[in-house]
């Protein structure tokens, strides 16, 4: 493993194979399970132990009983999550070499987060994450895994869309999605169309309600950032996904404006794949080539 880098995966669809966990086979009242609708809702009720309602009165167990059933299957549901993702995280770890065991209490609290997630695709992420923690400690904070556990299926496809777009400065460390260029007005320039270029990110899937939800998750901030003024001859250095990007300034006093993600969004960016979005690299080099020359390998 890169020791540099967590491991790292691609968001796919999440699997929807049904746990199987120890239920009763018993069945609701006819009445109650006349439509497909009502059976599925009885087979989900079954799965966490709130059944019982939908129950004839003959066939319900005391309340008292229903209650330890329930408290049964929910830890049973947390300890075969725990235990798929330890599973999982063993096949990533023997491909690694590991510095050290990792801080136990981070270990406690990280079983804690993890032992609720049933998701397959996020039970991957969760078991990327503990491979890179032994890899190299200290990658993941435990407030990037406090976000995390709060972040849906939907929320991780969507920073993935994201890391798509974004670009890392030299260290790595810092992550920005480009968003446009302008150049301070002046009197020769007040009136020119290319003053000011801007990056359509939402015709590449990420629109500024994405910006919101991604920001409602604190992985990056709401709002753009600028650089510092450029003149004439100075660079950027980037890397986009492996490959060097420079931005070589080619006229005074041109600003580039980003969409920054925050240390916990960067943190979470090693989860991620690797994907690079050619058609945006082609548009992104087209809209800035009024202000940069922009070459990349």
């Amino acid at each position: 493993m890169n020791k540099d880098k967590a491991p790292a995966v691609i968001i796919e669809q999440a699997d929807s194979t049904e746990e199987n966990l120890p239920i009763n086979d018993e069945q609701p009242s006819k009445k109650k399970a006349d439509s497909p609708n009502n059976h599925e809702f009885f087979k989900i009720t079954k799965h966490f132990g709130v059944e019982a309602p939908l129950l004839p009165i003959e066939k319900q167990m005391p309340i008292e009983d229903r209650c330890h059933k329930r408290a049964r299957l929910a830890v049973l549901r947390k300890q075969q999550n725990i235990e798929a993702i330890m599973e999982k995280a063993f096949a990533f770890c023997s491909k690694a070499s590991l510095d050290k065991r990792p801080d136990l209490d981070w270990f406690s609290r990280y079983i804690t987060l993890a032992e609720d997630v049933s998701n397959k695709t996020m039970q991957d992420l969760w078991a990327k994450i503990l491979a890179g923690e032994l890899s190299r400690p200290n990658s993941f904070s435990l407030k990037a895994l406090k976000i995390f556990r709060e972040m849906s299926i939907i929320d991780a496809k969507l920073l993935a869309k994201a890391c798509s777009l974004a670009v890392k400065d030299q260290s790595k460390k810092n992550i920005r999605i480009v968003s446009g260029s302008y150049q301070q007005p002046g009197l020769l320039n007040f009136f020119a169309k290319d003053r000011q270029v801007h990056v359509d990110l939402s015709h590449f899937g990420l629109n500024y309600a994405d910006i919101l939800s991604l920001a409602d998750n604190n992985l990056i901030y709401q709002q753009e950032s600028e650089s510092s003024m450029m003149m004439i001859g100075e660079k950027l250095n980037f890397n986009y996904h492996g490959s060097p990007l420079q931005l070589s300034c080619k006229k005074p006093n041109i600003v580039v404006q980003f969409y920054k993600f925050t240390p916990i969004g960067s943190e979470l960016a090693n989860l991620i794949s690797d994907k690079p979005n050619d058609d945006f690299l082609t548009e992104l080099k087209q809209q800035l080539s009024h202000h940069f020359t922009l070459t990349s390998s």
